[in-house]
């Protein structure tokens, strides 16, 4: 048995919401100062820059991490590789080549707690439930996911796409039934979230941080012809097209 103690129940950490087995807590202010950098802490936190910590219940789901993103833990917690198979391993190993992504990205089981490396950044949790079942992701922001979803390597829907927009030619994708933990630049309150209904989305830049993997994402150009993108003073937008649903950032 344990007990954990000045954590939550710190007047200092606000509970920043719940979903599933992950807990995402902010620290008011950063108590933790000298005369040195007292200065920057005080205009950190008048800004909305905080420590974000997330905690991971595993008596209510086994969870996966990005590599190296685990901090403490504490009870009946077991780490593995993940790995099932050497076709597993194989697998993984291309997709996180492909993606970007750690390669490997241990697993914890049991029904202990685990807390992970404080971050400046935002945290958003995503029930997939409100996704479809899926959710495709921008590069960088997967910090954790409970286990039993399932990840792809999701591709453009053509290859001269990710050429001509300068961008990957995969992306993580998440199925299943469960909530992914992100770690975002951007805070949840300031993301737009548009819903198609077999329609089409088109955006100057990457500003997408995470779609539906129903939709279709491609990069093509803002007009009809190469005269109309030149004249319009765009050129190449990427283009979700279909039905499913899109986070926008604000600024990029």
């Amino acid at each position: 048995m344990y007990q954990i103690n000045n954590f939550t129940n710190n007047k200092n950490i606000r509970i920043l919401g719940q979903k599933g087995a992950f807990t995402a807590v902010e620290y008011l202010k950063d108590l933790s100062v000298s005369p040195q950098n007292a200065q920057t802490a005080y205009f950190c936190n008048e800004m909305n820059v905080r420590k974000r910590q997330v905690i991971c219940e595993l008596s209510k789901s086994h969870v996966t991490l990005q590599a190296g993103a685990m901090q403490w833990m504490v009870g009946n917690v077991n780490a593995t590789t993940g790995v099932k198979s050497v076709g597993d391993f194989l697998g993984k190993a291309v997709r996180g080549k492909v993606t970007g992504e750690s390669a490997i990205k241990p697993e914890y089981t049991g029904d202990g707690t685990l807390v992970l490396e404080p971050t400046y950044k935002y945290i958003l949790l995503e029930d997939l439930n409100d996704w479809g079942g899926s959710i495709v992701l921008d590069d960088g922001l997967f910090l954790a996911c409970e286990s039993n979803l399932k990840h792809k390597a999701v591709m453009r829907s053509n290859l001269s796409s990710a050429v001509a927009g300068g961008e990957g030619l995969f992306n993580l994708g998440l199925t299943g039934n469960g909530v992914v933990c992100l770690e975002s630049d951007y805070p949840r309150e300031e993301l737009i979230e548009i819903t198609l209904n077999n329609d089409v989305l088109k955006v100057d830049g990457n500003f997408a941080v995470a779609w539906s993997s129903t939709l279709e994402f491609t990069v093509e150009r803002s007009g009809k012809t190469l005269i109309g993108s030149a004249a319009s003073g765009e050129g190449l937008v990427n283009v979700y097209r279909g039905s499913g649903k899109v986070l926008l950032a604000p600024v990029h």
